[in-house]
């Protein structure tokens, strides 16, 4: 048939994705667009996990209560979980490019009327609350939006690589952030990482309008805002595997993840290491982190990441129970270095699987889901962390989370078989429908598959003649 790839053409394609310039590790950033958006949002998220640090430590220096703590990461992160899902209809619906430049320029207002405030001596704790509630909200939109938006810039056989170099970036942040805002904060106060942080936005807006992407026809969503809102959940509900992976990435976020919340209190009272310390212990579990998105950048194939993301959930468990009881300052960071690892094996591997079985036509949809899981739930369990420190205190609090983690692996751990085969079937079928071969792990793997469908329309086409 003329408009199918025959075995020359899989070998072109084989001879491509070997020879190329990049190693296979950074295969994404072959495309011009995606550079753009890389560089843009790793200098902008370095400012952001400076502002994270600052804040929860200026929190904390002004009231002293795990409980506000908690409540303002709850009032900062409930946004998500309420709206994600419009916005992930808006992603489908709208112009994605168009709606991160209008999230961006008002997260960098929201940042200097912080850094202001806070630069002036006039902050005040009301003040925190809802600056963070304005920027949550504007994270609603977001977030769905730039996870959907990754698969405008890069070809769909590069998606799997960009969603773990995205995970690169954001940990790669994650480590310098914090160290920088520990000696800021300790040498100069919280308002320059909040000043600072509006200044790095200039660097992804400018990436953002850089970018060109050919004009592309919206498919028209019939029926209600509603109906359409409420089509990205029945999908999720009804596809096994993605139901599987967003309520354990819920369950892991829910009762792992207050850990970080309540980091200001173990980096004071508990270890006796300060702001520095904060800011020490934070970019510990960023190096873990970093280490495990490039161990998923360096893969080249799906297979076997449902046993990677059952082990890692179970590891990360365990690692937060173990440093919730430790009482050396440096044994607490070197546990956080597995558990940003564990933790980030989760979360990017659960991203990439999603992506990999949903229609594109769903796609911004149901990673509104997937932001409601990951950031969505954090709140809930911010609040939840915050709430019972308060009576039993912190390190009781982080063991009973990370034991919690340990049962949800053991259960997702207990269905893999039947997650591996369901899983297979729609990704052959999404790979099929969008004319791609994405799990692919070699060149000669992309040849023999073709080679196999070869066979499999020779024999079928007496049959059609007939």
């Amino acid at each position: 048939m003329a408009d199918s790839l025959t075995i020359s053409d899989a070998e072109k394609l084989a001879a491509n994705t070997e020879n190329t310039k990049l190693p296979a590790m950074f295969r994404a950033l072959k495309h011009r667009n995606y550079q753009y958006f890389f560089i843009g949002q790793l200098l902008s998220l370095i400012g952001t996990w400076m502002q994270s640090v600052a804040q929860a430590w200026l929190v904390y220096r002004l009231t002293g209560s795990t409980v506000l703590l908690g409540l303002i990461s709850f009032s900062g992160q409930i946004p998500v979980f309420l709206l994600a899902s419009v916005g992930g209809a808006i992603a489908d619906k709208y112009n994605r490019q168009r709606i991160l430049q209008i999230t961006q320029t008002i997260a960098m207002i929201l940042a200097s009327v912080l850094a202001i405030l806070t630069l002036t001596d006039t902050i005040q704790v009301w003040h925190i609350f809802v600056l963070a509630s304005l920027l949550g909200l504007t994270n609603a939109f977001d977030i769905p939006t730039r996870q959907a938006f990754i698969v405008d810039i890069v070809k769909r056989e590069d998606l799997t690589n960009a969603i773990a170099l995205n995970s690169s970036m954001f940990n790669g942040a994650r480590i310098v952030g914090p160290a920088v805002a520990g000696l800021l904060v300790a040498t100069v106060g919280e308002g320059w990482c909040f000043g600072i942080n509006a200044v790095s936005y200039i660097a992804v807006l400018s990436g953002l309008f850089l970018i060109k992407i050919a004009s592309q026809k919206k498919v028209p969503m019939p029926g209600s805002a509603i109906s359409n809102i409420v089509e990205g959940f029945k999908f999720v509900a009804k596809t096994s595997p993605i139901r599987s992976l967003l309520l354990l990435l819920g369950l892991i976020s829910l009762m792992g993840s207050p850990y970080a919340v309540l980091m200001p209190v173990f980096a004071e009272e508990i270890l006796k290491g300060g702001a520095s310390g904060l800011g020490i212990l934070m970019g510990a579990s960023g190096v873990g982190a970093l280490a495990g998105a490039l161990a998923l950048a360096a893969r080249k194939s799906l297979r076997g990441l449902g046993r990677w993301i059952a082990f890692a959930s179970a590891g990360f468990g365990i690692c937060i129970v173990l440093f919730s009881f430790s009482r050396s300052f440096w044994l607490s960071a070197a546990c956080l270095v597995p558990a940003g690892f564990a933790m980030m094996i989760q979360m990017a591997a659960s991203n990439t699987l999603v992506q990999s079985m949903v229609p594109d036509n769903l796609r911004g949809r149901v990673m509104a889901v997937y932001s409601m899981m990951f950031m969505g739930m954090a709140p809930l369990g911010a609040i939840f962390a915050g709430t019972v420190a308060q009576h039993i205190g912190a390190p009781y609090t982080v063991a009973i989370g990370g034991m919690i983690c340990v049962i949800g692996a053991i259960i997702f751990g207990l269905n893999l078989t039947e997650f591996r085969t369901e899983a297979r079937e729609i990704i052959i079928a999404m790979n099929m429908a969008s004319g791609s071969i994405v799990d692919r792990p070699t060149g000669e793997s992309a040849i023999l598959a073709l080679q196999e469908e070869d066979a499999e329309k020779r024999e079928l086409a007496p049959q059609a003649v007939r």
